[in-house]
């Protein structure tokens, strides 16, 4: 199956990396601050990504256990990351380097799998018209800066560039298309799959790379659904009740590119939590760094990277290969299944013991995850009633698990059972 790699990996990094990376203000900053492309060109001009390190962020990825990494190849601005024959407006040219063959080489040296973005959005092309999302939608003349834009010729260049990447680096394991918005909105019509021409760009993708993975957000199906910035509470699925490939998109703090105020950080143990809870729904998690603006990560990224990454070298088996279980959990955290594995992941530390429902007799060893240390299972009589320092009996077949009065010193204790 296509997905095989993807439904394994189950984490993933994200890359947003281009001009707006100096601007150090979010991706959109362009839309934000209403710019005009010769106020946006200074970044441009300013590109000098001489600290992005390419090999160094794919170990960075593969140490933090992480099975794929996306880079931008093209955001909204339009500025590309890679040498195209079809605009000047390239890192190629301004800095004299293809940062996506830079990507894709040092992905594959690491035997990380290999994925791009491509906006199908691009705010610099002459002929992308103007809409609620561009930047010059409200200039006093946005409506006449429409006249002699041709979305047709746009779309041929959308499809040139798309056909680049997909022919001029090899074999790819995922393309992530972003985004498709057809609702009119302050009196301007969206963009949907007609203004791509969707079912073409798919084809060309199945033609062109026929094991790769396609993301949603051409406003068409593909391989996957692509839940941005919140997370699912059940397992996803279709209209028709089919269980959907998903993968949780997810920030640091909230913005894609490099902002340098902002400081919402969100800290590794809830970063975690997310993560274990995807996998208990059976998604991925994607999660995102901003490279500055010489492409360096950040050291505030670079330190929640590393403590993942702790958590993930002690509790990988819980996570990558990793499932929905089909047990009900006990209040204080989910679930995850590998084969004969059943993996509780504890959001809260309970006081001396767990209670799962309907395992016992269906266990036949229980330990920590982390350190590997063997914990004591029984079961307490239904009938038993409380008195004193007895407490009440549990639900007829709960398996009880005896854990030690302190919580072990990691980001989320995992307790893994050998299913019987």
């Amino acid at each position: 199956m296509r997905q095989e790699w993807f439904d394994e990996a189950r984490f993933g990094m994200f890359v947003h990396f281009g001009a707006y990376s100096v601007a150090a203000r979010h991706e959109w900053v362009q839309n934000y601050e209403r710019l005009t492309d010769e106020e946006y060109r200074p970044y441009v001009d300013h590109f000098a990504p001489d600290r992005f390190d390419a090999r160094a962020i794919a170990r960075r990825a593969k140490e933090t256990g992480m099975g794929y990494v996306v880079l931008t190849a093209k955001h909204h601005d339009g500025f590309c990351l890679f040498d195209s024959a079809l605009t000047d407006f390239t890192s190629a040219v301004v800095c004299d380097r293809d940062l996506v063959r830079e990507h894709v080489e040092a992905l594959r040296e690491e035997g990380v799998k290999v994925g791009l973005y491509y906006s199908l959005l691009d705010w610099h092309h002459p002929d992308f018209t103007v809409d609620w999302n561009h930047p010059r939608c409200d200039d006093e003349n946005a409506a006449a800066l429409n006249e002699d834009r041709d979305m047709a010729r746009y779309r041929e260049y959308l499809h040139g560039q798309v056909r680049e990447l997909l022919t001029g680096y090899g074999e790819l394991d995922y393309l992530f298309f972003d985004f498709s918005y057809p609702e009119t909105r302050d009196g301007w019509a969206g963009k949907g799959p007609e203004d791509w021409d969707a079912e073409a760009l798919l084809a060309m993708c199945r033609e062109l790379q026929p094991g790769m993975l396609v993301n949603d957000r051409l406003g068409i199906p593909a391989d996957f659904v692509t839940p941005e910035q919140y997370q699912p509470t059940s397992p996803l699925v279709d209209g028709a009740g089919e269980p959907q490939v998903w993968e949780a998109c997810q920030t640091l703090n909230g913005s894609w590119g490099y902002h340098r105020d902002n400081t919402d950080q969100k800290s590794a143990d809830l970063l975690v939590r997310m993560l274990a809870d995807s996998v208990s729904m059976d998604g991925n998690m994607l999660l995102n760094i901003g490279p500055d603006g010489r492409g360096a990560v950040a050291p505030r990224d670079a330190q929640t990277l590393g403590e993942i990454g702790e958590w993930m070298l002690l509790h990988r088996d819980a996570i990558v290969g990793a499932g929905h279980a089909e047990f009900v959990p006990p209040r204080e955290g989910v679930y995850t299944r590998r084969g004969d594995r059943l993996y509780l992941h504890l959001f809260t530390w309970p006081l001396g013991f767990v209670h799962l429902p309907d395992l016992a007799g269906r266990v036949s060893f229980a330990r920590l995850l982390n350190d590997g240390s063997w914990l004591k299972t029984s079961v307490v009589d239904p009938d038993q009633r409380p008195e004193n320092m007895t407490p009440a009996g549990q639900a007829e077949g709960t398996l009880t698990v005896h854990l030690p009065v302190r919580r072990p010193d990691v980001l989320l204790p995992v307790i893994e059972l050998t299913l019987a």
